[in-house]
């Protein structure tokens, strides 16, 4: 007989024995041969909600016990019975929480003296929590192997531990070639040192670090690549990992740049059209202003080619062209330009002159140049050119009117023999004492609150709600009735009104956002600011003093919309102030994209939220191919860069859906709603919301 210890018995050794398996972390049990239940712990019955008399007084625990699958339970008892080893199992199990818990269940055959059964011993240990972490990980790993996005992962030192099959695809290495490598080896010429210095300065100041950039493949070729490079820490804040995550663009920089020189360069002669001319024309206009020097706008346009055209046919004419196109090319100097206007009319842009003798010299080189004799077929043919100029600073105009006094010139040039030039004669004190009385008036316009903003409507394409309006500036003129902006603002270029004109605008949308809010219209205004006023030092300042008037006042609820030509004259200066701007709550948008030379190559380094596509690409998409896909690429790059894109001058109804089956968000234009008043507003976003385009 066995001894029982000093000071206890029989029955506190039973009491402990049942206290440990009660207070076990697993469920434990033991079931009879006739699937009563003989012992069940109060782990078990307090997981499942059922009291310990309940189970025993139960025939069979499945009368009782909330199971997923009992008929698959009993046939595990029945396993366990029949084999010599423990017996494992997965089973789901309702709990008292209400949620379904995955057990793994241990079920152990217990044999009396003689070794027949008597029953077996239930464990059961809950591994929900496991089983869910196993499913993430397999999700995770499903999402890297499948994942579009080339992922690299590196250890703490930067050595690549993993890389997914995109990361193959995309740069040609195997696996087993970059294990144990750093990433420097895909470096291309494209970026130096600095580059690379200033990414990992951003990596360890704030954890992560997102930009373009170029690699190079196992093949040599390079990869265009907008990538992100994310820091992991450990528990104790340590840098245990690296993760870059990388989305091959090298389509859609080439199809930027295809876009580019589609828009900005003549398709016959692969020179400059008017577009990019335009263009030019400012940043050569600003450039004159800094360095005080000279430039010259000459307007070409040629002799005799009409007989070619007429002779020999276009092809010919088209081979006269290019001809005298090389040959302006190589007269002229490698600063300046030469555009293909349409037709046989073409312009030069001379700057950096410090003399306007330089001017003649080159004029008369071009002259000599375009009338030697151009063979055709075995045939000589001979064309000659005039040319009409205007100087800038003689001149004190802006670039469009430039332009058309160098045209006026030019027929001046042609009246008086062709094959010469002709200065436009920019002496006229009349039109400047004019200029200037016109300033002193507008300066009086505003004292006596002359001008007045309208609002034109701005809608969200798929939904056709009013989300917002743009204020457009008019003049109430007395006499004259309402003026548009394009009758006095071009005034004021350059001049101190510009920005007190602007102050105004600002002043005014503002207090007109307040006056919506409080009538339950919470709405986007946009507002065009010249980049004179934008460059200002003290631009933001200014906003944010005026922004304090009004406490209420929603975060992106006031846009800024910045020409783009405008924009990339001083781009540090523009992003600068952008960024300024956006951290007070106003938002920015590039107006009449992509008229500006730059503005694909540069559109990554604007932090503008929203592109308005041109209106000049809008009009005619419908039966013009080329503008069309100028329009679906803008959109296209708008969405690769995360802005927003709204179409400006939508005529009809056709635009507006041709516009949405592109994916174009916001649109405004005639179509929808012309500018009007404040006052009529109302009215007409009821009638809109009732029968829209009506």
């Amino acid at each position: 007989m066995k001894e029982t210890p000093a000071g206890s018995s029989p029955d506190s050794e039973k009491l402990l024995f049942q206290a440990i398996l009660d207070n076990a972390p697993i469920g434990i049990w033991f079931l009879g041969l006739d699937g009563r239940l003989q012992f069940v712990n109060k782990t078990f019955c307090a997981a499942v909600g059922i009291p310990e008399k309940t189970f025993l007084a139960a025939k069979h625990y499945t009368e009782v016990l909330p199971l997923n699958d009992p008929a698959g339970s009993t046939r595990s008892d029945a396993a366990c019975l029949a084999q010599e080893g423990p017996h494992q199992s997965l089973e789901w199990l309702t709990f008292a929480d209400g949620k379904a818990h995955m057990l793994e269940i241990t079920r152990v055959k217990v044999l009396d003296q003689e070794g027949s059964p008597r029953g077996l011993i239930g464990l059961a240990v809950d591994v929900t929590a496991r089983n869910q972490a196993e499913e993430r990980l397999r999700l995770t790993a499903k999402v890297f192997e499948n994942t579009l996005d080339a992922v690299t992962i590196a250890d703490s030192e930067g050595s690549i531990i993993e890389v997914n099959e995109a990361f193959c695809r995309i740069t040609g290495y195997e696996r087993e070639d970059v294990i144990g490598r750093n990433p420097r080896f895909l470096q291309s010429d494209r970026q130096d040192a600095g580059f690379y210095k200033s990414m990992w300065r951003a990596i360890t100041a704030s954890g992560h670090w997102r930009g373009e950039i170029w690699n190079r493949k196992k093949d040599g070729d390079l990869v265009a690549e907008v990538l992100t490079i994310s820091a992991v820490t450990d528990a104790d804040g340590r840098v245990s990992n690296y993760v870059g995550v990388a989305s091959d663009i090298t389509q859609l920089k080439q199809h930027a740049k295809q876009l580019e020189h589609i828009a900005h360069f003549d398709a016959l002669t692969d020179v400059p059209n008017r577009v990019l001319f335009a263009d030019r024309l400012q940043q050569a206009l600003a450039r004159s202003k800094r360095e005080g020097s000279i430039m010259a706008v000459c307007y070409l346009d040629l002799d005799g080619f009409k007989l070619v055209n007429d002779t020999m046919g276009h092809e010919a004419g088209d081979r006269v062209l290019i001809e005298v196109t090389r040959r302006i090319k190589d007269t002229i100097r490698e600063d300046d330009t030469v555009a293909r206007l349409g037709g046989d009319e073409f312009a030069v842009l001379l700057q950096g002159l410090h003399a306007s003798e330089e001017c003649m010299a080159s004029l008369n080189r071009l002259l000599e140049a375009i009338s030697h004799p151009i063979e055709i077929k075995g045939k000589l043919f001979e064309v000659s050119a005039s040319i009409g100029v205007a100087l800038y600073p003689g001149d004190e105009h802006d670039a469009d009117t430039l332009l058309r006094h160098a045209d006026q010139a030019m027929y001046v040039a042609k009246q008086s023999g062709k094959n010469r030039y002709h200065l436009y004669d920019a002496a006229n004190d009349r039109r400047a004492r004019s200029h200037h009385e016109f300033l002193k008036r507008l300066a009086v316009a505003l004292v006596r609150s002359e001008f007045e903003l309208y609002y034109q409507p701005k809608v969200d394409m798929r939904t056709l709600r009013m989300v917002g309006a743009e204020a457009l500036i008019r003049w109430n003129h007395p006499e004259k009735g309402v003026l548009l902006p394009g009758e006095f603002l071009h005034a004021i270029e350059g001049t101190t009104l510009e920005v007190e004109l602007g102050d105004w605008v600002i002043a005014t949308a503002l207090k007109q956002l307040d006056t919506w809010r409080k009538a339950g219209l919470p709405l986007e205004l946009s507002i065009n600011i010249s980049a004179r006023h934008l460059q200002a030092n003290d631009f933001s300042w200014k906003l944010k003093r005026k922004l304090l008037r009004y406490p209420e006042f929603a975060m992106g609820s006031l846009q800024i919309e910045v020409l783009e030509t405008a924009a990339l004259e001083d781009i540090p200066r523009v992003s600068d102030t952008i960024e300024r701007c956006r951290k007070i709550g106003v938002g920015f948008a590039l107006d009449d994209f992509g008229t500006g030379y730059s503005s694909l190559s540069y559109l990554g380094r604007l932090p503008v939220d929203t592109l308005k596509i041109d209106q000049s690409f809008i009009r005619d998409m419908l039966y013009d191919k080329g503008d069309r896909a100028i329009v679906q690429g803008v959109i296209a790059l708008a969405k690769a860069f995360e802005r927003k894109t709204v179409a400006e001058g939508i005529e009809s109804e056709d635009l507006f859906r041709a516009l949405l089956e592109m994916d174009c968000e916001y649109g405004q234009g005639y179509g929808i709603a012309r500018p009007m008043p404040a006052a009529e507003l109302p009215a007409w976003l009821e009638k809109w919301n009732s029968a829209p385009f009506s």
